[in-house]
């Protein structure tokens, strides 16, 4: 068994657009509390901006606040839950790859910062001046997903990018992402990541996807450096290291099947090496996360 995976059309009504929706927070948790009571992930990107309640949102085994103003940002395959302290009141939505990019020729949703890396923080705190306009926008997208007027889905997608627009203004002003690289570099560092989230796995070395982007070893390395401030080796093990959290905590499957399904070529072995990446061994991470 493994960690549910939730497919965007589990959240519609047979009038509703198959690849995007969008509903008020409340409304939502409300509608979906069956679906979504649990850790679990997603086949598609979502946003969530908060305007009231407090608690915790765990996203791939970190930690966030929410609170008012929040806005937090979900790519395909991450596993996350909510905690909440009180009654959240926002905005939701979320969209399908192909819904969006299918319209946006000349840029995918990998342009955004929020999405582009997993090293990207998923949080942003919106400033409080910006939170009425923001809100409105979200609401202006709600109302038009549940009316039937003409060009329904061209308008949601054109809100959709507005939105994505305004929170990348925001969010390059208040994270740090004065690096001194080229675009190729961060070409590169995508198709990196692209390249690892396939193959990770069965390849855990830097040699494979150096030879894989058509460049050395030496210069993949760089690269990651630069942008990232971490070696390639690091990239890779971080993501064996995360399926292994996932599996470990939201699938029940015995450690030794989760060292099998991620290619070590014993549990000893996997062992040593997520102990070495975490401090901390197998079975002491899962006994103490639970």
């Amino acid at each position: 068994m493994r960690i549910p995976v939730l497919n965007i059309r589990q959240f519609h009504q047979e009038k509703h657009l198959n690849e995007v929706y969008v509903n008020g927070l409340s409304q939502h948790l409300e509608l979906n509390r069956d679906l979504i009571d649990k850790p679990h992930s997603h086949d598609f990107y979502l946003c969530v901006l908060f305007l009231a309640g407090y608690g915790v949102h765990e996203i791939d085994f970190k930690t966030y606040p929410i609170s008012p103003g929040s806005i937090f940002f979900l790519k395909p395959g991450q596993t996350h839950f909510w905690n909440f302290e009180t009654r959240p009141e926002g905005f939701i939505f979320f969209h399908s790859q192909s819904f969006y990019e299918l319209y946006f020729l000349g840029h995918g949703l990998s342009f955004f910062p929020f999405y582009c890396s997993l090293q990207n923080p998923p949080l942003l705190k919106a400033p409080p001046e910006i939170i009425n306009s923001l809100a409105k926008k979200f609401e202006e997208t709600a109302l038009e997903f549940t009316g039937n007027g003409m060009l329904r889905e061209m308008k949601i997608l054109n809100l959709i990018n507005g939105i994505y627009i305004e929170l990348t203004r925001c969010y390059t002003s208040h994270t740090d992402l004065d690096k001194s690289f080229s675009p190729s570099y961060s070409a590169l560092l995508t198709r990196l990541e692209a390249l690892i989230e396939k193959h990770f796995r069965e390849e855990k070395l830097p040699q494979f996807y150096a030879n894989r982007l058509n460049i050395t070893t030496k210069h993949l390395n760089r690269v990651v450096k630069t942008t990232i401030n971490k070696t390639t080796s690091e990239l890779i093990s971080e993501r064996v290291v995360l399926e292994a959290k996932r599996m470990m905590v939201h699938s029940p499957v015995d450690l030794s099947e989760v060292a099998y399904a991620l290619e070590f070529s014993d549990y000893a072995y996997f062992s040593k090496f997520f102990k070495a990446k975490t401090g901390s061994t197998p079975s002491a991470f899962q006994r103490s996360y639970r």
